[in-house]
């Protein structure tokens, strides 16, 4: 399932790859892509789990960068 998600708060390109990169750690994320420029964020991932995928996504953005936050379009 890929979802699109508007993302507030970066400062820079280097902390957009910082997140993405931890945000692919993730165990049930396939992918993630996050424009700087855009302030957009892609992601696949299995549906079956989406809520919780969403609260890890949450919880991850919250420790790497904790003025950034996210919504779902």
């Amino acid at each position: 399932m890929n979802v699109k998600f508007k993302i507030k708060g970066l400062d820079c390109a280097n902390c957009a790859a910082e997140l993405e990169r931890a945000i692919q750690k993730i165990e049930a994320i396939n992918s993630a892509n996050i424009n700087f420029m855009t302030e957009k964020m892609e992601l696949e991932y299995d549906e079956n789990n989406e809520e919780e995928i969403l609260k890890k996504l949450k919880k991850t953005i919250k420790r790497e960068e904790p003025d950034v936050s996210i919504e779902k379009i």
